[in-house]
């Protein structure tokens, strides 16, 4: 069993409104000890962050670069913290997504799960196909760009 949030899955809500989390998901969950399901609108995409402890810990490392009497940690904080949700996990391993977060991310039958390692994320489905091809096309022109950097001998870039 890994403890890393790998994938994507495509699920369904049903007739209530909840979807099932992803098995290998829900493992990760459970070996992280976290109660619930956290999660907060990402900041600058139309999905939402979702984890356990291991992302409440990202989150107060981030905030603890800052002085909690500034405008960043501030801005962080309200973003963040001010914004998140705990949502309950049923035995069956369903949640249910509020009004606020379909809103943010225009869910509305299906949701697509996407590992990120510490954390996941909750994605309406073609928004994700969307910002999937997205992000190839920009790995594809930094591949490039790697590729064409000519190598000096010994395998070291000649810059």
């Amino acid at each position: 069993m890994t403890d890393r949030f790998v994938s994507n899955f495509t699920n369904r809500l049903d007739a209530k409104g909840r979807v099932s989390i992803p098995s290998s998901f829900r493992a990760v969950l459970a070996k992280d000890g976290y109660e619930g399901l956290y999660v907060h609108p990402a900041l600058d995409l139309a999905a939402f962050d979702a984890g356990g402890h291991a992302l409440r810990r990202t989150i107060d490392d981030i905030l603890a670069r800052f002085s909690p009497f500034s405008e960043e940690w501030e801005s962080l904080s309200t973003a963040l913290n001010g914004t998140s949700e705990v949502l309950k996990v049923d035995p069956e391993g369903r949640i249910m997504l509020s009004e606020a977060l379909k809103a943010h991310t225009g869910i509305t039958d299906a949701v697509t799960f996407v590992g990120h390692g510490h954390k996941f994320q909750i994605w309406e489905p073609e928004q994700f196909r969307a910002h999937l091809d997205a992000a190839r096309a920009r790995l594809r022109d930094v591949k490039r760009a790697f590729g064409s950097q000519m190598l000096a001998p010994g395998g070291s870039s000649g810059a």
